[in-house]
């Protein structure tokens, strides 16, 4: 059959100088599904053998990387659904790519039909590198025939970026729409410390109450950084609490140290500090989500486990406690395991068996406190890959090992949290295991970011080693 003018390759992608033209990878969309409307006004153009690839991986076994292709498809159906061929080759505009201003467009580009011709310096479509190739040079066709174009190839593969910088490619770019740092030592810890005296530097200051509550009103800058449910403390023993903001003042609770290093949760004790503080923001009941982060050893899955029993045996405040955890390298496995799936997720939540063990390993029958607890408490272990579409109301629930997780899938995580339940997120942005995400695009680098400034939620970094000096050591030489 002839080929129509409406699907020939020379024809689309005709847009003013002054747009960008983005070429988006497979791997743009995996891990923001929305990806496509966050280019502005600007041109985005999707290859042929990108919407191949997310077909191929829509039928996986691996629920959580199949549901972002399907959720990437259904976002681009959105838009091209209704329009013709020509059009969806030329441009169809998105809806809310640009409140401020002309919407964006995205183009389907038919890279089947690219052809060797002797001008553009293209890949060879190798078996093992075809789809990277092809891709690479839909950019390269584009920067050809548009010289005076920004075209743009976005991809997270680090060695794509380097083969497309090495055929010529003058702009390849990694995803940056969702990070919200530039340096990830800025992450917020939860804390400020104030070297020397705090009130030294303080000339405003007013005291008023508020219930039982005495708070010290101050200039916001004073604290010119302060958030939400941040701890201020300083070298003379002075410590306080952020309660609350405003557009001129920070109103701050002052609290007292021995009072934090004297809480109990299930007989456990804090450490340090930032231990103190992370249960200080656990205990409170104003605060719904708790995000605890820091190196291994540090006590974040300690903490989080030893409150929720003492708020479920204790103090009555949920029905159960929930824990759970990405799988990624084993979620295609974790089907053939024998068991339940609390069963089959045991082997990957074997660290809270671990801190079971600390918490009772001293009672005269150990495996008989542990089994008891784990009934009472109602703990029940969760593979994350399917708590998605299920709502959890009066429940204690810890997500462990957050760093892997992308924004997206942080967020549909919480938003299954229901009414009268607290969340606490843990992971170590050191020990990320995922070869698309990095510190500063991880999830949890965006959700602390993100709540900080919400009343209802607390953050806290933990430092300090405490497994062990040889446990110390390997953190911070190996």
């Amino acid at each position: 059959m002839e080929t129509s003018a409406a699907v020939r390759i020379d024809a689309p992608l005709t847009q003013p100088a002054a747009r960008k033209t983005y070429v988006l990878d497979t791997n743009v969309l995996l891990h923001d599904p929305t990806a496509v409307a966050a280019f502005m006004e600007h041109h985005v153009v999707i290859p042929m053998t990108v919407l191949e690839e997310l077909d191929h991986i829509k039928d996986r076994r691996d629920k959580t990387v199949s549901r972002e292709a399907r959720i990437a498809i259904q976002m681009i159906d959105k838009v091209v659904g209704g329009a013709s061929p020509a059009k969806t080759q030329s441009g169809v505009e998105i809806p809310g790519s640009n409140p401020m201003g002309p919407p964006g467009t995205l183009a389907i580009y038919p890279d089947q039909l690219i052809q060797e011709d002797g001008v553009v310096p293209f890949l060879n479509a190798t078996q093992d590198q075809a789809n990277d190739n092809r891709i690479i040079n839909v950019a390269l066709k584009l920067q050809v025939e548009h010289p005076d174009a920004v075209v743009c190839l976005v991809t997270k593969d680090i060695n794509m970026r380097i083969k497309a910088k090495g055929s010529g490619l003058h702009r390849v770019e990694d995803y940056r729409h969702d990070r919200v740092l530039d340096d990830i030592d800025l992450l917020a810890t939860g804390y400020e410390h104030v070297p020397g005296d705090f009130w030294s530097k303080i000339s405003d200051v007013d005291t008023l109450r508020e219930g039982d509550t005495t708070l010290h009103r101050l200039p916001r800058a004073a604290i010119p950084g302060a958030y939400p449910c941040q701890f201020v403390y300083d070298d003379c023993n002075f410590l306080a609490y952020v309660v609350k903001l405003d557009e001129s003042f920070v109103y701050l609770r002052v609290d007292s140290r021995d009072n934090l290093m004297n809480q109990r949760f299930w007989g456990l004790a804090p450490r340090n500090l930032e231990q103190a503080m992370a249960m200080r923001l656990l205990e409170d009941d104003d605060i719904d989500m708790t995000v605890l982060t820091g190196p291994a050893g540090s006590g974040k899955t300690l903490l989080a486990l030893a409150y929720g029993l003492h708020a479920i045996l204790e103090q009555r405040k949920f029905s159960k406690l929930i824990v759970a955890r990405s799988t990624p390298p084993i979620a295609e496995d974790i089907g053939f395991l024998p068991g339940t799936e609390e069963e089959k997720m045991a082997p990957w939540l074997a660290a809270f068996d671990d801190n079971l063990e600390i918490l009772h390993g001293a009672d005269e029958c150990a495996n008989g406190s542990i089994d008891y607890v784990k009934e009472r408490a109602n703990i029940q272990f969760k593979s994350l890959n399917f708590m998605r579409g299920r709502s959890f109301n009066n429940a204690y629930i810890i997500i462990d090992e957050a760093q892997g997780l992308t924004q997206f899938q942080l967020k549909s995580i919480i938003s299954r949290v229901g009414a009268d339940s607290k969340i606490v997120v843990l992971g170590n942005l050191a020990q990320i295991d995922n070869k698309y995400i990095s510190p500063l695009t991880s999830g949890l680098t965006y959700l602390v970011e993100k709540v900080k400034a919400y009343p209802h939620a607390g953050t806290m970094f933990i430092n300090g080693i405490v497994r062990s000096r040889l446990a110390a050591f390997a953190e911070e030489n190996l």
